[in-house]
């Protein structure tokens, strides 16, 4: 690509060469507008979604000088070139004036690898929050990570609120939010915006290893579609979803007000309460009160929260630990608290 048809993010008007790239822009504008902060962690792992991210943060902050974007890429040092790729993104966003800061990950991921970096990333982004007092972590995650989710989820027999898939802002530890601007947008639309802005990105090779259930996942979408299974099908679907688990969150908050009681640090649900509800609800509230307690952004898998409902439903006293915390049946109560282990 020449130098005359890429954009130098430098002025003003710098989005108007391009109607495609302006109008993606101007979308999101309007979801970071909408939060009354003005400090932002732009969570930065160097393929197409995260640097047009970058992008758009830049020629925000250009055009409003009370935003200010930190940039951060953690390099979890799992492949033997992992450094390397951490400068060279560095180097891409120092292109465009945009400054990166690199976290190195010390501590070392053997097993359950994507979903183990993803714990120990947001948990350096929000050491990250706390020392600049950010409040919003943003992420890159687009349309197509959306139906990956719902296919993930659908795979492991996850209810209405699991196949909902991706809210666009949700919590991670503490207070901290995270914002996914680029939920409604598609990949091909973040490539289309790196290519033109730093003509170039890495490409993750563990997006082609068949040992992660989503790499496997996104090589059925091109056979889905060819059947008559498109993502604007799929997308409706997650829509419909997510309206069903809102209309049935409204029940399940009064539902919760009766049945869960705090008490010092512990939680205790009232046993012949909680095991009246159907499944679905006896779910969401062991679910609610785990992901509550440790802040997490996501309850655990709805599999382990039914066996723990299995232990829990006992006449003698049982302990049982999951996501954190220690669930224990005793008499007529379920405690549950937050782990030391």
């Amino acid at each position: 690509m020449s130098k005359k048809n890429s954009i130098v993010l430098n002025h003003k008007d710098c989005l108007s060469s391009s109607e495609r790239i302006s109008n993606i822009y101007l979308s999101f504008k309007k979801k970071i507008l909408r939060f009354k902060t003005n400090k932002y962690l732009v969570a930065v792992s160097g393929g197409p979604d995260s640097l047009a991210l970058a992008a758009m943060c830049k020629v925000l902050e250009l055009n409003n000088k009370k935003k200010k974007f930190y940039f951060i890429h953690v390099n979890h040092g799992i492949r033997k070139n992992s450094l390397s790729e951490s400068k060279y993104v560095k180097k891409i966003l120092k292109k465009q004036h945009i400054q990166l800061k690199i976290i190195n990950n010390k501590k070392k991921i053997t097993n359950n690898i994507q979903h183990n970096a993803r714990k120990i990333r947001y948990s350096l982004f929000n050491k990250e929050c706390k020392k600049k007092k950010i409040k919003l972590i943003l992420t890159g995650h687009h349309k197509n990570d959306q139906i990956e989710t719902f296919l993930i989820r659908l795979s492991r027999g996850s209810g209405v609120q699991g196949l909902s898939a991706m809210d666009t802002t949700s919590y991670v530890e503490g207070n901290t939010k995270i914002l996914r601007p680029f939920l409604t947008e598609s990949k091909e639309n973040l490539i289309f915006i790196t290519k033109k802005i730093f003509k170039t990105y890495i490409k993750d090779p563990s997006n082609n290893n068949k040992k992660f259930l989503r790499s496997n996942i996104r090589k059925l979408l091109p056979l889905l579609k060819k059947y008559g299974i498109g993502e604007n099908q799929i997308i409706k679907s997650i829509n419909n979803l997510k309206s069903s688990s809102k209309t049935i969150n409204i029940y399940f908050q009064d539902v919760l007000k009766k049945v869960v009681k705090k008490k010092d640090k512990k939680i205790l649900i009232k046993k012949d309460q909680l095991f009246s509800l159907n499944e679905e609800f006896q779910i969401r509230i062991l679910g609610f009160v785990i992901r509550s307690l440790n802040k997490f952004d996501y309850p655990p898998r709805s599999k382990k929260i039914l066996t723990a409902l299995k232990c829990l439903n006992s006449k003698r006293e049982i302990k049982h630990f999951l996501g954190g915390c220690m669930l224990r049946s005793s008499n007529n109560y379920v405690y549950i608290e937050k782990s030391l282990q």
